[in-house]
């Protein structure tokens, strides 16, 4: 056990690269679609943006799933590491990371909710308004959970 652990912590600095840069792309996608194409709606007809929706939506659908898979298994790597298992939960650090999980499957199920929503046709645009709000909202509740777990 202890080799398993000593080769996963050499590997550390690039998962953590990789789970970073995966999470870089997520969140910039979703601040994207929240502060930028929700402006959208003051300058174009409903028919105009839905169409535009749909492109974006079509775009995201090719490489989000792969980069959402990695930003989790990269997680779950980086977890097993910082953690040593479970030992870490009872300390500050071991809450904010719980609490930083909890919020990363939270995310998780929405974006589920939303990708199933669009493979049937069911993501109107209100609903897609809102389901980015909501995990915008998440992914920086993450991001400040993130930098405090430095400090605990």
């Amino acid at each position: 056990m202890a080799a398993y652990a000593a080769a996963m912590a050499q590997w550390y600095p690039l998962i953590l690269l990789l789970h970073l840069s995966c999470a870089i792309i997520f969140v910039g996608a979703v601040c994207f679609e929240v502060l930028v194409l929700e402006s959208f709606h003051a300058h174009f007809d409903a028919d105009t943006m839905a169409r535009i929706e749909q492109a974006v939506m079509a775009r995201v659908r090719r490489f989000m799933p792969v980069v959402v898979a990695l930003l989790f298994l990269s997680g779950f790597a980086l977890f097993d590491i910082r953690c040593n298992g479970f030992t870490c939960l009872g300390t500050p650090f071991g809450w904010l990371l719980s609490l930083k999980v909890l919020l990363a499957f939270s995310v998780l199920g929405v974006f589920v909710t939303s990708v199933r929503a669009g493979l049937r046709g069911t993501m109107d645009p209100c609903r897609f308004r809102h389901t980015h709000r909501i995990v915008l909202g998440l992914m920086i509740g993450i991001v400040i959970l993130a930098k405090l777990m430095f400090y605990a």
